[in-house]
C-alpha cells in the first residue's frame, strides 16, 4: 500500500462558514502578491502550500471520511474569491477536487477510507489527463499496465495543472482491458518527471506543463475506476465545469474592482469633455452599471448551478445529472463571455496608460483569454439548446 503524507499536516475546518472565512483570508493574502507573480512568472510554492494547509483541501470530502462536504455553490463562491485574488492560485485546485469527486462516485470504500484521510492531512491532488500528441481531446494512450512485477504506468501527458505543486497525480490511463483508469501516483514515486515547461501567456504559474511516466510501479489500491463514470449517469461532469465558470467569474471580479479603483482616481476621459473626473463621465457610469449587473447575474447563475449539482449527487437520475449539466453550462457559458468583457472594459475605459501598465491589469485579460479556452463556450450553447427544444440530454463528458 502507498501511503503519502503532506509536507504539513492541515488545519481542521469545521463548517461552511468557516471555510469561506479562511478562503477570504488566503485571498487578501495572495491578491497582494498576483501582480508580480504573473509579472515574474514566480511559481506559488508556498501560497498553495499555505491553501492546503489550511484544511480547504479537505471541504469536500464526504462527512463520512471526516470531511464537512461543502455545498457545490459554496466550493463555487470560494473558487471565485481565490480567483479574483489569482487566477493561477485559483485554478489549481480544481482537479484537486475533480478527483476527489471520481473518487467519491467511483472509489472503494478502502479507496476513500485511505485516500480521503491523506486528503484530510493536507494532501493536494494535481492531474496528468490530457495529452498533448493525441488525435483527439478524448484519446490518450498512457497505459497502466500488468507485467510480472506488477501494474506500471507509461506514458507522457501535458496541460498537467497543480501537478508541480502537488503531493499526488491523479492521471488518466488505459488499463488492459481498454477502459480508462484513475491512478492516484504518489508524485515523488520513481519514474514521474514533472516538467515545468508551461508557457502560456495567461494563467502563467499554474504549473500546467508536462509529467512524464517511465516504467512507474503502481499499487493496486492506487486505481480507481474512470470510464464507468460516464457509462452511467454521474455529476463528474457537471462538478468540474462549475468550478471552471467560478474560476471566470473570479477572474471577472478582479478585473472589474481594478477598473474601479482606476476609474475613482482618474481625472477627465478626455480633453475638453466638460466631465471632471472619469467616474462622473455618464458613458463610464452606464458600462460600468451594465457591467455589474452582468457580474451579479454570473453569481446568481453560479447558486442555481450549484443547488442543482447538489441534487444530482444526491439523486444521480439521467434527467437530474443532465439539468445539471445544462445549469452548469448556462454559468460557463455566461462567466466565459463576462470575464472576457471585464478584462476589455478595463482597458476600453482605463486606455493604454503606463499606470495600467504599472499594476500589471493586462494579466486579468490575458488570464480570462487563456482560461475560458479550456473548453470554449462554443460547445455550451447547442448543448443547452438542445436539450430544451429537443429533450436530447447532455453528452456524458467532464467537459459539459
Amino acid at each position: 500500500m502507498t501511503q503519502v503524507s503532506p509536507k504539513q499536516r492541515a488545519t481542521r475546518i469545521e463548517n461552511a462558514q468557516q471555510a469561506l472565512q479562511v478562503a477570504q483570508e488566503l485571498a487578501e493574502c495572495f491578491r497582494a502578491g498576483s501582480a508580480q507573480r504573473d509579472r515574474e512568472r514566480e511559481l506559488p510554492h508556498t501560497e498553495l502550500q499555505q491553501l492546503f494547509q489550511s484544511g480547504l483541501g479537505a471541504i469536500t470530502v464526504p462527512r463520512d471520511f471526516g470531511g464537512i462536504e461543502i455545498s457545490t455553490a459554496e466550493l463555487a463562491e470560494i473558487f471565485v474569491l481565490l480567483s479574483a485574488a489569482d487566477g493561477s492560485i485559483g485554478q489549481v485546485p480544481q482537479n484537486h477536487f475533480y478527483a476527489l469527486e471520481v473518487l467519491r462516485i467511483n472509489g472503494s470504500e478502502a479507496q476513500k477510507q485511505r485516500l480521503y484521510a491523506e486528503v484530510v492531512a493536507g494532501v493536494h491532488h494535481g492531474n496528468a489527463l490530457a495529452e498533448f500528441t493525441s488525435p483527439a481531446a478524448h484519446q490518450r494512450s498512457t497505459a497502466v499496465s500488468q507485467q510480472a512485477e506488477g501494474l506500471r504506468l507509461n506514458g507522457n501527458k501535458f496541460y498537467c495543472t497543480g501537478a508541480l505543486y502537488a503531493d499526488r497525480i491523479p492521471t488518466l490511463a488505459i488499463a488492459d482491458d481498454g477502459k480508462e483508469q484513475l491512478v492516484f501516483v504518489p508524485r515523488h514515486q520513481h519514474g514521474v518527471n514533472v516538467i515545468d515547461d508551461w508557457s502560456g501567456f495567461g494563467q502563467r504559474t499554474t504549473g500546467s506543463g508536462s509529467v512524464q511516466f517511465r516504467d512507474v510501479a503502481i499499487a493496486p489500491e492506487d486505481v480507481v475506476p474512470f470510464q464507468t463514470a460516464f457509462e452511467r449517469p454521474s455529476t463528474v461532469g457537471p462538478f468540474a465545469q462549475i468550478m471552471h465558470a467560478a474560476i471566470d467569474q473570479g477572474i471577472a471580479r478582479a478585473a472589474f474592482d481594478d477598473m474601479l479603483d482606476f476609474l475613482r482616481q482618474r481625472a477627465r476621459p478626455w480633453p475638453d469633455s466638460g466631465v471632471d473626473r472619469a467616474s462622473d463621465d455618464p458613458l463610464t457610469l452606464d458600462r460600468t452599471g451594465r457591467l455589474a449587473a452582468r457580474l451579479g447575474a454570473g453569481d446568481a447563475l453560479l447558486a442555481i448551478a450549484g443547488d442543482a449539482v447538489d441534487v444530482a449527487q444526491r439523486d444521480p437520475s439521467a434527467e437530474n445529472v443532465a439539468l445539471a449539466s445544462v445549469d452548469v453550462a448556462k454559468a460557463r457559458a455566461w462567466t466565459t463571455e463576462v470575464s472576457l468583457e471585464a478584462s476589455n472594459l478595463l482597458f476600453e475605459l482605463g486606455g493604454s496608460r503606463s499606470s495600467l501598465r504599472e499594476h500589471n491589469f493586462d494579466r486579468h485579460w490575458r488570464n480570462a483569454r487563456t482560461h475560458t479556452l479550456h473548453d470554449p463556450v462554443r460547445w455550451k450553447y447547442p448543448a443547452i439548446g438542445n436539450y430544451l427544444l429537443n429533450g436530447v440530454l447532455p453528452p456524458r463528458r467532464g467537459t459539459i
